[in-house]
């Protein structure tokens, strides 16, 4: 009965078909629901304030708890000063604000049609707006002005939007505000510090993401006489190793919810190296009695070896009872000398780019991205210039309310990473596939489930004839049995011309790096095949990968950069 009576008060004050000449209410508060797909969505609503010619447009505050990071944001439309204002408050402490006048937004056009909202007649006006249809109900006869989405349109009272025929925001009830209520001024007076549109909208989405940045423009390269700290294990600490080829650095990574999103972001470029070389982002677990940081502190002979069927040796390569591999995040190829060589060859029609830029999504690996951890970074070349590369990690978070603390139930085993990240320290390239299959046994716990391969995999080596360039099968056994195969090989390397400036030029209008090749291209990353392994029994198991290698073409061989990883459910 009082939201009926409300109602009608509203209607008498708003103005309508029978009392024109009643004056609009001074200030005014309007509930508005969403609807989508024919479901009325739960809270926060939207409550839009109206005053004195100033608006304010606010979401409700929802019931449960929000975590430090949610902004205070409000949106404020100024009709005095014709212009749409957006504030927030940072849980940093920071106050922005940024406006923008009314020039420029959507036109809608009248269709003639009207619709009763809330006992008011609403005329229907309909535009597209970013391939999107838009359609507006705006309240007739009433000198109110007020929206609930300033960024589509902002004259007259509009009580109901319908974006594509299933999302709608629709006015729920109107409020008449008692005077004692009703501000004097919608518009704080001061709004902190003005930033342009697209800055506070960085700054806004910034708020949910925590940013760690492990690696800043460092050079990459091949040198004599490099020498580390005698602490071998300072935080925020860059180290070399492998004459310069190889940086690993201990960094604090943030604990965040298990449903956040984490990506790596790499920029590399050339600062002297001409080639396309392999490199890796990684980190190296210490769960066990040995790690892949023996072999790079005390050297590469000091971890365990797998011996192959040839008896030839290959360092820290597989997983044992008492060792880890490295659990490889990024397989990324830089390109032909990009930056360093883009003013000594120009290509008609082309543009160079400064950099190459790789960004990949590695959400799946969460767990292991927490506390204390050691990252490394490993690009592979002889240049004493070599490259230059940033690193940052980036954990977007999902939820703005907060919620119970979960263990995590997600189980991850690194089985073997054959990239040969120590090359310049004595590691041996991936060649145990010549006839021979790289196999590893690991122990299953009690209660694993759903357990996923992730498998990365590229070919190298032997120029023309080599597995670089030749379509090869890889073939991934369990306890014996076939599990998957497939033949990675990328043939859109063409796409990527223009972050290779000093590739080869051949005289048929072809590049080097326009070839198809096994799993990669120059300035790209690989991405890795999510394969489904299943329920595993407990205890002993064994997982094989069969490459055939191709064979030795006098001083050049094949090579393959395989890394592997389980993940599963706990119970």
């Amino acid at each position: 009965m009082k939201k009926l009576i409300t109602l009608c008060a509203a209607v008498l004050l708003l103005g309508s078909a029978h009392a024109k000449d009643t004056a609009p209410a001074k200030a005014v508060k309007v509930y508005y629901k969403a609807i989508y797909n024919g479901q009325e969505q739960k809270g926060p609503f939207t409550e839009v304030i109206i005053s004195n010619n100033e608006v304010l447009i606010k979401g409700q505050k929802p019931a449960q708890e929000q975590i430090k990071e949610v902004p205070d944001e409000a949106t404020y439309i100024d009709y005095n000063g014709k212009r749409i204002i957006r504030v927030a408050n940072l849980y940093t402490g920071e106050q922005i604000y940024t406006a923008r006048s009314f020039e420029g937004l959507p036109k809608f056009e009248p269709t003639g049609a009207t619709e009763k909202i809330l006992g008011y007649t609403c005329k229907k006006y309909k535009a597209s707006v970013f391939s999107n249809t838009i359609e507006i109900f705006i309240a007739d006869n009433t000198e109110l002005k007020g929206t609930p989405q300033p960024g589509l349109y902002v004259d007259g009272l509009v009580l109901k939007i319908v974006r594509n025929g299933n999302a709608i925001t629709v006015a729920d009830r109107i409020e008449i505000l008692k005077k004692k209520d009703a501000p004097t001024a919608i518009i704080p007076a001061t709004l902190g510090t003005e930033v342009t549109d697209k800055k506070y909208s960085a700054m806004v989405a910034g708020s949910f993401v925590k940013t760690v940045e492990v690696f800043r423009d460092e050079q990459i390269c091949f040198k004599d006489g490099i020498k580390n700290p005698e602490n071998s294990n300072l935080l925020d600490h860059t180290y070399r190793y492998a004459g310069g080829t190889l940086i690993i650095r201990k960094v604090k990574l943030p604990k965040v919810p298990a449903d956040a999103n984490v990506f790596a972001e790499v920029s590399q470029r050339s600062n002297g190296d001409a080639y396309d070389r392999t490199g890796s982002i990684f980190i190296i677990p210490q769960d066990k009695k040995q790690s892949f940081l023996d072999g790079i502190q005390k050297g590469i002979n000091t971890i365990p070896v797998y011996t192959d069927k040839h008896g030839v040796k290959f360092q820290g390569v597989v997983a044992t009872e008492e060792y880890s591999p490295i659990i490889e995040l990024v397989r990324f190829f830089t390109p032909f000398g990009v930056g360093h060589f883009n003013t000594f060859r120009q290509v008609e029609g082309t543009v160079w780019q400064d950099s190459a830029h790789y960004k990949q999504d590695i959400t799946e690996l969460l767990p292991k991205l927490d506390g204390e951890v050691w990252i490394g970074a490993f690009i592979g070349n002889y240049d004493a210039g070599g490259h230059k590369l940033s690193l940052r990690l980036k954990y977007h978070l999902n939820e703005k309310e907060k919620k119970p603390e979960t263990a995590s139930k997600v189980w991850i085993y690194p089985l073997f990473a054959t990239i040969n990240v120590m090359e310049m320290g004595g590691q041996n390239y991936g060649r145990m596939f010549d006839k021979d299959t790289l196999s590893v046994r690991f122990n299953a716990p009690k209660g694993v489930k759903n357990v996923t391969l992730r498998y990365i995999t590229t070919g190298h080596g032997g120029w023309g004839n080599g597995d670089e360039f030749v379509m090869k099968q890889n073939e991934i056994f369990l306890n014996g049995q076939s599990l998957y195969r497939f033949t990675p090989w990328r043939t859109d390397c063409g796409t990527h011309r223009s972050f290779n400036p000093a590739s080869g030029n051949f005289w048929n209008g072809l590049s080097s790096s326009d070839l198809s090749r096994s799993g990669w291209c120059p300035g790209t990353l690989t991405n890795p095949v999510f394969i489904p392994v299943g329920n595993l029994k407990e205890g002993t198991n064994e997982i094989s990968v069969y490459i055939p290698l191709g064979p030795n073409e006098g001083t050049s061989s094949s090579s393959w950069c395989i890394s592997g990883i389980l993940i599963g459910e706990m119970e």
